[in-house]
């Protein structure tokens, strides 16, 4: 596929130190970085949450009984 597209600085920067590097074309380059990335897009981790028991639950059906069980009957 042929196409026009516009590098950032950095990106033309790393593109041609991967080409002087290697000794490969600006194309093969572009195409090694970009399959680095999208590899390394599905390498990662994750994130998986953890949980903690903290013991006795709170019943939030009734705003005003929570509020009591929380901050005590003469916190109003």
């Amino acid at each position: 596929m042929r196409t026009t597209v516009t590098l950032a600085d950095d990106v033309a920067a790393a593109i041609e130190k991967l080409r002087r590097e290697r000794s490969i074309g600006t194309s093969e380059a572009i195409n090694e970085l970009v399959r680095a990335g999208l590899s390394a897009k599905h390498r990662k981790t994750l994130f998986r949450q953890k949980t903690h028991d903290l013991g006795r639950g709170i019943d939030f059906t009734n705003v005003a009984d929570a509020i009591e069980t929380l901050d005590g009957p003469n916190a109003r």
